[in-house]
C-alpha cells in the first residue's frame, strides 16, 4: 500500500463478522481488513500486528498445504496512515449493521490485512466491465460424528446444523428454519445438492451471500433483513443464465434462472483445477452419510423411497478436501474436552510452556507436520491432549469456512484469462474457486463450544425430537384397535384372495391366500398388533409446492 496516496473516499464497506470488518477499493480489486475489540478490551499495536501475521502464517503454512494453493489467498500484514483509518472508520460508520457495532474497528495500530477481492475476478488487478457474479457458501460441518466419546445417540443421527437450527429459531436469531443439510452438498450426489442449493436460496440467513460487481445482491446484510427476493435475483442473473426457453419474465423465468445457477454452482463445486495435501489426511469411511433431520430425506422416507445416499465427492474438488480437514475432529467435543482440561492442568503447573507447546503460533511446518498424526490411542500425555486440541481447532475453521465461486462470461480469445470454464444454458463462463474466513479457532473457545454442544443437543432432544415420539405414539395407537373381518372371494381361475371390512381406529391392508390356504404375507394384523412397515415415521416437516421445488 502506497501511504502517502490513501484517501478514504476510494474505499467503501464490504461486509463484517464478529472479529473484523472489511472495506473494498471502488477501482481495484483489493480489501482491508480490520479487526475489531470490544471498547474496554483493546489490545497494543504489538498484540494486532502478531495476531494478524498469525492469521497470514497459518493460511500460508497449513490451510493453503490442506487445500491447495490456489484456493487459499493468504495477504499480507500493512501499516497504514492513523488518519486515513480513523477518517474511514467515520465514513462507513453509518452502513455497519446496528447488530455488529457492539465492537469497535480497530483505530489505534494502524495494522490490517490487505487481500484480493474474491467477490471480483481474482486474476485482474483493476476492475473490469465485463458482468461478475460471485456466491459465498458456508457450508458448515458435513460429516456426523462418529466417535465413541459421543455420549447423546442423537448426535450420531442428526447433524450439528440441523440440531441448531431449532435452537437459533428459538432464541430469535432466525425467523425460520432453514431446509439446507450440509450432508446433502457434501454427499456428491447432484440431487442432494441441488436440494441443499435451493434451501440455502429459500433461507439464505448467514450461509449464502450472492454478489454482482462486488455489490451485495442476495442473502443476509443483517441477521434479519434480506437483500432481496428471488424474483429480484433472477432479474440480476438474467446476463448471466438467461432461459434457453426464451421466457424472459414471470414465474417460470425465475424459476428457469434459479435452476440453472443451481446447476452451475453444482458442477463447479465438484471440479477438480487444484492440487492440497489434504489426502495426507486418511480418514476411514465412518459414520451415517444421511443426517435423519434433512428435509429431503424425511420428504423421501414418508413418500416411501429411499435417500440417494451418497455418490462420492471427487477427491480433487473443494468440498471433498474441507470435509477431510473437518474430520480432523475425531473425537467430537465430547471426547475433546477432557483432553483440553489436561493441558489446562499442564499449564496452570507450567505457564511457560505456552510458547513451546506453540498454542499462540508460531504456526508454521512443525505446526503442519503434528496435525497429520491421526492416531487415536490415548497415552496419557500432555502432547497427545495436545495434538487432539489443535486438530480440533484446525478442523473447527474447515467448518466454518467460506467457499466463494466467481463467475463471469468467457470471453473468446482471452490469452490473459486462464481460468477454468463451465458451460451453461445462454454461453460458457469461465470461473474461480477461493476459500476465506481461514482464521485458526482460539484456543480459549473450547469450553464454549462444550457448553454450546450441550444446550444444543439437550433443546433438540427434549423439544423436537420428544414432539416427533408424542406424535409417533398417538399414531401408533391410532392403529391398535383394528378388528379384522375376512371375506373369501374365489376368482375364475379358482385363486382365493380376502377382502376385509375393519372396525376401530386402524386401516388395514388386503391380505391374499394362496392356492395351498395359508395366508402367506400377511399386511395387517388383529386388534392390538401393528405392522412395523406400515408405521409412521414422524410428521410432515417438508412440502415440494415451492417456487424452487421444480426438480425432486
Amino acid at each position: 500500500m502506497e501511504e502517502g496516496k490513501m484517501d478514504e473516499n476510494e474505499w467503501g464497506y464490504h461486509g463484517e463478522g464478529n472479529k473484523s470488518l472489511v472495506v473494498a477499493h471502488a477501482q481495484r480489486c483489493v480489501v482491508l481488513r480490520f479487526l475489531k475489540f470490544p471498547p474496554n478490551k483493546k489490545k497494543t499495536s504489538e498484540e494486532i500486528l502478531q495476531h494478524l501475521q498469525n492469521i497470514v502464517d497459518f493460511g500460508k503454512n497449513v490451510m493453503k498445504d490442506f487445500l491447495g494453493e490456489n484456493y487459499v489467498h493468504c495477504g499480507e500484514v500493512v501499516q497504514l496512515p492513523l488518519e486515513f483509518v480513523k477518517q474511514l472508520c467515520l465514513k462507513i460508520q453509518c452502513e455497519r449493521p446496528e447488530s455488529r457495532c457492539d465492537k469497535d474497528l480497530d483505530t489505534l495500530s494502524g495494522y490490517a490485512m490487505c487481500l484480493p477481492n474474491l467477490t471480483r475476478l481474482q486474476t485482474y488487478h483493476f476492475v473490469e466491465h465485463r458482468p461478475i457474479l460471485c456466491v459465498e457458501i458456508k457450508p458448515k460441518c458435513g460429516f456426523i460424528p462418529f466417535s465413541n466419546d459421543v455420549t447423546h445417540e442423537m448426535k450420531h443421527k442428526v447433524c450439528r446444523y440441523c440440531m441448531h437450527q431449532h435452537l437459533k429459531v428459538a432464541t430469535g436469531k432466525w425467523k425460520k428454519i432453514s431446509k439446507y443439510c450440509p450432508l446433502d452438498l457434501y454427499s456428491g450426489n447432484k440431487q442432494r445438492m441441488h436440494f441443499a442449493l435451493k434451501s440455502l436460496l429459500q433461507e439464505a440467513q448467514n450461509n449464502l451471500r450472492i454478489f454482482k460487481n462486488g455489490e451485495l445482491i442476495y442473502g443476509c446484510g443483517d441477521a434479519r433483513s434480506p437483500a432481496a427476493d428471488l424474483k429480484e435475483l433472477a432479474h440480476h442473473l438474467k446476463p448471466f443464465f438467461f432461459p434457453s426457453n426464451g421466457l424472459a419474465s414471470g414465474p417460470h423465468c425465475t424459476r428457469a434462472v434459479i435452476r440453472e445457477l443451481v446447476r452451475v454452482i453444482t458442477r463447479v463445486l465438484l471440479s477438480s483445477s487444484d492440487k492440497g495435501r489434504a489426502g495426507a489426511l486418511r480418514h476411514g469411511l465412518q459414520g451415517p452419510r444421511v443426517c435423519e433431520a434433512s428435509p429431503f430425506s424425511r420428504s423421501l422416507h414418508h413418500q416411501g423411497k429411499n435417500t440417494p445416499e451418497h455418490s462420492g465427492l471427487p477427491k480433487g474438488c473443494l468440498l471433498y478436501k474441507t470435509l477431510q480437514v473437518q474430520m480432523l475432529d475425531q473425537m467430537d467435543i465430547e471426547g475433546l474436552y477432557p483432553l483440553y482440561n489436561r493441558v489446562e492442568r499442564y499449564l496452570e503447573e507450567f505457564p511457560e510452556e505456552r510458547k513451546t507447546l506453540q498454542i499462540d503460533g508460531p504456526y508454521d511446518e512443525v505446526f503442519y507436520q503434528k496435525l497429520l498424526d491421526l492416531s487415536t490411542e490415548d497415552d496419557g500425555t500432555v502432547a497427545f491432549a495436545l495434538r487432539k486440541v489443535q486438530q480440533y481447532r484446525v478442523a473447527m475453521t474447515a467448518k466454518d469456512c467460506s467457499i466463494m465461486i466467481t463467475l463471469s462470461p468467457y470471453l473468446q480469445g482471452t490469452s490473459s484469462d486462464q481460468r477454468p470454464v463451465i458451460p451453461s444454458s445462454r454461453s460458457r463462463l469461465a470461473f474461480s474457486v477461493s476459500v476465506l474466513d481461514l482464521d485458526l479457532k482460539p484456543y480459549e473457545s473450547i469450553p464454549h463450544q462444550y457448553k454450546l454442544d450441550s444446550k444444543i443437543v439437550n433443546y433438540y432432544s427434549k423439544t423436537v425430537h420428544a414432539k416427533d415420539d408424542t406424535v409417533r405414539s398417538t399414531r401408533f395407537k391410532e392403529h391398535e384397535d383394528c378388528t379384522l373381518v375376512l371375506h373369501k372371494i374365489r376368482h375364475s381361475d379358482g385363486f382365493v384372495g380376502y377382502t376385509e371390512k375393519s372396525s376401530g381406529k386402524g386401516a388395514c391392508k388386503h391380505g391374499v391366500l394362496p392356492r395351498s390356504g395359508t395366508l402367506e404375507q400377511p399386511m395387517c394384523h388383529m386388534a392390538g398388533e401393528t405392522n412395523e412397515k406400515s408405521k409412521p415415521s414422524g410428521p410432515e416437516e417438508y412440502s415440494q409446492n415451492s417456487t424452487l421445488e421444480d426438480e425432486a
